[in-house]
């Protein structure tokens, strides 16, 4: 029965993308060809009335079909019409639909930082693109060394959707981790965290200095799951373990306004700081509600 349901999931989630991977491909396809920044603007917000259609369908039959035991916990106050960063630890490809549940309709169309690879999954990637999701190469210190211009190529990609997000509000995602967490990934990087590794400061502080006081504050995510490597497949099947989500909102500090991570060593030791303390409070809370598992 549960392979029954994963199946039966995977066939939904198709043609749930087929079924809006078309008006998507259209309008896609005006956005290339229309000329004009006011005119790309109103494709991009049927882009996203598109994506948002897709993120609710697709909750629809999850909690019908496969019942996720999730207790979700939102602070009050948020609306699509402000500006979000959304922080989150990782732990599995299921993270995105849990982040779906608990803030769909409730913040603005979400924006994620991904994986450059996944620009070729198909449908999926082009709506990455034509959504102007950034993309990140994470190039390697050592392939930094031998080009330096290397380390700019994912700032740009994140300037760039801050640029677009001026116009309109937006959620920007960011599971700072940079990767799903794994006992040996944790060990391997020596993280300080018995359940994170180690958080990238990178991202989050040039989304703010590039926002600035345009965004209306820092949702701070954690994901718990009782399973100690849950799985998306698990959960197609409805076989995940009960899951908790908390959402904190966090007051962004003055002094990140005006902060330059990349030319000032003092803001970036700052931010390291600032996100290290976060990350120490979300490791505690993690064990906290293990303890009560």
């Amino acid at each position: 029965m549960p392979v029954l349901k994963g199946v039966m999931s995977i066939l939904l989630l198709t043609l749930s993308t087929l079924f809006w991977g078309v008006p998507l491909i259209l309008l896609t396809l005006l956005k290339v060809v229309v000329p004009g920044r006011r005119a790309k603007q109103r494709l991009l917000d049927g882009l996203c009335a598109v994506a948002l259609n897709w993120i609710g369908l697709n909750l629809w039959w999850m909690k019908r079909l496969l019942k996720p035991r999730v207790t979700i916990d939102v602070p009050d106050g948020i609306t699509p019409e402000q500006w979000w960063l959304v922080i989150a630890n990782h732990r599995s490809w299921t993270d995105i639909f849990l982040l779906f549940m608990a803030l769909h309709r409730r913040t603005p169309m979400p924006r994620f930082f991904l994986k450059h690879q996944l620009i070729w999954i198909p449908i999926v990637g082009l709506a990455f693109w034509a959504l102007e999701f950034p993309f990140m190469r994470r190039f390697s210190r050592e392939q930094i060394a031998k080009n330096p211009k290397l380390a700019t190529i994912d700032r740009d990609s994140t300037e760039r959707m801050c640029r677009q997000a001026r116009h309109a509000p937006i959620s920007i995602y960011n599971f700072v981790e940079g990767t799903r967490f794994s006992v040996a990934k944790r060990d391997a990087q020596q993280s300080p965290f018995k359940h994170l590794l180690r958080p990238k400061a990178g991202g989050v502080a040039q989304v703010l200095g590039l926002l600035g006081s345009q965004l209306d504050g820092i949702l701070d995510a954690t994901l718990c799951y009782s399973r100690p490597s849950p799985s998306f497949w698990a959960f197609l099947c409805g076989q995940e373990a009960p899951v908790t989500l908390i959402v904190r909102l966090i007051e962004i500090p003055e002094w990140m306004h005006t902060a330059d991570y990349h030319q000032q060593p003092q803001h970036k030791e700052r931010f390291h700081a600032w996100i290290n303390s976060l990350w120490q409070e979300k490791d505690a809370l993690l064990e906290n509600l293990a303890d009560h598992d």
